[in-house]
């Protein structure tokens, strides 16, 4: 009898490890593919811009729109809309899941929709408190950031596609349609730039923004989903409530990259380029290995909460710790190894090599901390807790600006990439400290 208990109480345990490593080996994968889309988009930027006078423009030139996005739509997106369509999906209620989905996306289409106006009719009188490019390059600037609030626009639409793939955990399409997106901008480089010049990449980034809504809608139709045009839904107001800290939080990291183009766009030509190519390497850690862990463990996390179930709960935050630590540092330590072949990768002039080679150093240090931060918020907000991860994520975006912009003046371009390690170091010491509370939450509060 023993026996047949310890089968039963193993065997759930079992199957449980090999969805979430599944999950998360699909989400690698196509996250790998995705960076390897990135890293060739990379070095075929800087062939076809060998200046990288545009190049920084064109990276630049996405941060605003970025801005606004991550703090009105993906606060929603990231904290409340997966727990709270996997409440139906555990319940296996795909009509609430498509009212729910349908009532999102209305309103998120309707409020970025309103501000994305605003700001581009605005945008060349606020343009020069974002940069510092000057003449043409501040011209090319403000056209660009305009096309890109219409690609945030698009991305109202698949990211919440996307929450709904992650929550029936089709992981295969959600991480495949981002390797898509990239080669839009890959063949707008390509063939559109000996025809419109500057204007090929973004041009070609929008289109494949287009691809990757068409794509995940399409998806989604298949495993159930009803589309409708729907202006409201009951969760939408528990929807809001949640995502007012996490506004913060997503606030507070994407003024911190605003905030790096803005300090690296008064340094010498190539520094926002050099900065961004080094961050878009240790992204492809952090995605590969960090990224995916956390993602394929928050619908199980999320299912979890939603029934209540905190012993599968924690079991499953202790597990994420094991995997992201066995994967996160060996690969960091790899990156730095492997930084002649990321020169090689993206053809970047030799002028710029000891630039890039720093930068990466000091990059690699965050992966393992990014990583957890990934793991511990998205912990947090399956529990429906959400005010200190929003905290602790203000404390690192305020502390890497300060740094940055401090160190600056001394230390140039690296001053950002130490800013943001420093940054991912404190807010993973206090994410760990107040995890115990934040997880063993008391059946009452829900």
């Amino acid at each position: 009898m023993l026996f047949l208990a310890s089968v039963r109480v193993s065997l759930p345990s079992s199957l449980a490890q090999h969805r979430i490593l599944g999950g998360a080996a699909v989400l690698a994968v196509t996250q790998f593919t995705a960076s390897a889309a990135g890293l060739l988009r990379d070095r075929l930027l800087s062939q076809t811009f060998p200046g990288l006078d545009t190049v920084d423009v064109y990276i630049a030139a996405f941060r605003p729109s970025d801005l606004l996005f991550q703090i009105f739509i993906m606060a929603g997106f990231s904290v409340a809309l997966v727990p709270l369509l996997a409440r139906y999906h555990a319940e296996g209620d795909t009509r609430q899941m498509s009212g729910l989905l349908n009532g999102v996306v209305a309103v998120a289409a309707v409020l970025f929709g309103v501000i994305a106006l605003l700001l581009c009719l605005s945008f060349r009188v606020i343009a020069p408190a974002f940069t510092q490019f000057q003449g043409e390059s501040l011209e090319l600037y403000i056209r660009f950031a305009r096309i890109a609030l219409l690609t945030n626009f698009l991305f109202v639409f698949g990211n919440a596609y996307g929450q709904y793939l992650n929550t029936i955990q089709r992981f295969w399409m959600y991480g495949l349609t981002p390797v898509l997106y990239t080669v839009g901008t890959i063949l707008g480089t390509a063939f559109l730039t000996p025809l419109i010049g500057p204007y090929g990449p973004i041009i070609g980034t929008l289109a494949g923004a287009v691809v990757y809504v068409l794509l995940r809608l399409f998806a989604i139709l298949r495993s159930g989903y009803r589309l409708a045009w729907r202006w409201w839904h009951p969760d939408l107001k528990d929807m809001g409530l949640l995502m007012i800290p996490r506004m913060l939080a997503l606030g507070a990291l994407q003024l911190e990259l605003l905030v790096f183009d803005r300090v690296a766009s008064g340094l010498p030509a190539g520094s926002v380029t050099v900065n961004a190519f080094a961050r878009n390497f240790q992204a492809v850690v952090v995605g590969v290995t960090g990224m995916a862990l956390a993602l394929s463990l928050f619908s199980p996390l999320s299912q979890a909460a939603a029934q209540q179930d905190w012993k599968r709960f924690r079991l499953y935050v202790k597990r994420g710790i094991l995997f992201m630590l066995t994967f996160t540092i060996p690969a960091s330590i790899a990156l730095v190894l492997l930084t002649p072949v990321a020169v090689w990768l993206i053809h970047l002039a030799s002028a710029y090599v000891a630039l890039f080679f720093t930068c990466l150093c000091l990059y690699a240090v965050s992966i393992p901390f990014e990583s957890m931060n990934h793991l511990f918020t998205r912990a947090y907000f399956a529990a429906k807790h959400t005010t200190i991860p929003a905290i602790l994520t203000v404390i690192n975006g305020a502390l890497a600006i300060a740094l940055s912009w401090l160190l600056a003046p001394r230390f140039g371009v690296f001053s950002l990439a130490f800013g943001y390690s420093i940054g991912h170091i404190a807010e993973m010491v206090g994410l760990l400290f107040f995890l115990p509370g934040g997880t063993r939450v008391r059946k009452t509060e829900f």
